[in-house]
């Protein structure tokens, strides 16, 4: 079977890419734009990948092995329902869907049990975490993650696996097309806003994505913002019990961790102390506090949490080796300024300069007004830390000076291709 991904390079569909390639099948795909990732697909076997996505791109492709299903990026109807390979598709009477349909195909047709891990944020280092785990011990699985790793692909499926680790993402209700084996909920706020107009729409949306599984693990902190009762299916757990067990830097991390722990041991039986030994070891994936350069980090966080996450991270690295924490943010989605700007306060607290940059803009609404950083700023506890700043010449020289003192700079970027994650790799990466 012949599988095209549009929009092939954003990390929802590439991994999938990946495992579809390794599954078996013929693989192509397109993105409206070239990236370091669509570089990273091409290196690992996927070479047929359009840029562009125009009707005469795909139509070559179809007609040099005609497609048998087109999968297709959440944004791409949003943008453009009418999109010009949408278009070809359904005069070809190509099958489509989203992710979800093929993946719910592949588990199916494979004979696997789906561990997903769901959450407003920490499912990608949670995700990591379990594959990582599952590797340690030499177990077989599928998986597809959104974020690279040093010890595998973001997306992968081994012979003689029996379980398939899925990043499950509510954005569009993703994650309510699948029916897990097992969930793990690694955190939960009210996100997405567009797709769930009230917090109520969003805690009935994990509600509903509980229901569907045979079981779930989550924080009680979250079954109680979630409304959930007493049930033989959800196992609660409290980090009280267990924060000394755990000696990776970041309260976040840790709490991913242990998650990651007990979902492993449920399905496995292996003793949560072997499970914990090697956790301690987990080396980190990309863009999750990643080393680019010396003393320049680049971390994903880009909703309040999540950069309270990657502060609670940074702030420990810089009180340990006696560092000034300098962080460069770039937020994630006009969209979503106009949502949390009343919520940012003291999320950069502990940091001795914050430079925020322009929002990195895509799926907008064009009546929505763009708020500038300087706006933005305003609605900080103490406005006074951060400044405007622009990805040219001048951020350059200001972030080298305070690498030349000897200073922590941590960059806070949810952007693709473009983004302040890389710009930062094509000016500081040798």
């Amino acid at each position: 079977m012949h599988i095209y991904f549009s929009g092939i390079g954003g990390t929802g569909i590439g991994p999938l890419a990946l495992v579809a390639k390794q599954a078996g099948y013929t693989v192509s795909g397109s993105d409206k734009q070239d990236s370091q990732y669509i570089q990273y697909l091409k290196n690992h076997g996927i070479s047929d990948i359009s840029i562009g996505q125009s009707r005469e791109d795909i139509a070559k492709v179809h007609e040099a092995e005609p497609i048998d299903w087109f999968v297709y990026t959440s944004a791409l109807p949003m943008e453009n329902p009418n999109a010009p390979e949408l278009l070809f598709c359904r005069e070809q009477d190509i099958h489509t869907s989203k992710r979800d349909e093929l993946l719910n195909r592949i588990i199916s047709d494979k004979g696997l049990q789906l561990l997903a891990v769901a959450g407003t944020h920490g499912k990608s280092t949670t995700t990591a975490m379990i594959i990582w785990l599952f590797k340690q011990l030499g177990i077989p699985i599928g998986y597809n993650v959104g974020a690279k790793m040093s010890f595998g692909d973001m997306g992968e499926f081994a012979d003689g696996s029996q379980y398939f680790i899925y990043e499950c993402d509510e954005f569009d209700r993703n994650f309510l097309a699948f029916e897990p084996a097992l969930s793990v909920i690694s955190g939960v706020s009210w996100d997405h806003h567009d797709i769930y107009p009230t917090r109520e729409d969003y805690i009935d949306a994990f509600r509903e994505f509980i229901e569907q599984s045979a079981h779930t693990i989550l924080w009680k902190d979250d079954a109680d913002y979630l409304g959930l009762g007493d049930s033989s299916r959800v196992s609660t757990l409290s980090w009280e019990d267990n924060k000394e067990l755990v000696t990776l830097k970041g309260l976040y991390n840790r709490l991913d961790a242990w998650l990651a722990c007990e979902a492993v041991r449920q399905v496995t039986g292996v003793p949560t102390e072997d499970l914990i030994a090697h956790i301690n070891r987990f080396p980190g994936l990309q863009r999750r506090m990643e080393l680019l350069a010396p003393n320049l980090y680049s971390d994903y966080a880009h909703t309040v949490d999540k950069i309270r996450g990657a502060m609670s991270t940074a702030r420990e690295m810089a009180d340990d080796s006696g560092q000034n924490l300098v962080v460069i943010y770039e937020g994630l989605h006009n969209k979503r300024q106009h949502y949390i700007m009343n919520d940012y306060k003291d999320v950069f607290n502990g940091a001795a300069q914050v430079y925020w940059v322009p929002s990195y803009l895509a799926r907008e609404d064009p009546n929505l007004r763009i708020l500038p950083p300087a706006e933005l700023i305003t609605r900080l506890s103490d406005p006074s830390v951060a400044v405007p700043a622009e990805l040219d010449a001048d951020l350059k020289r200001t972030i080298q000076s305070h690498l030349d003192k000897g200073d922590m700079v941590v960059a806070m970027s949810g952007g693709g291709g473009g983004s302040l994650d890389e710009w930062l790799r094509t000016e500081f990466i040798p």
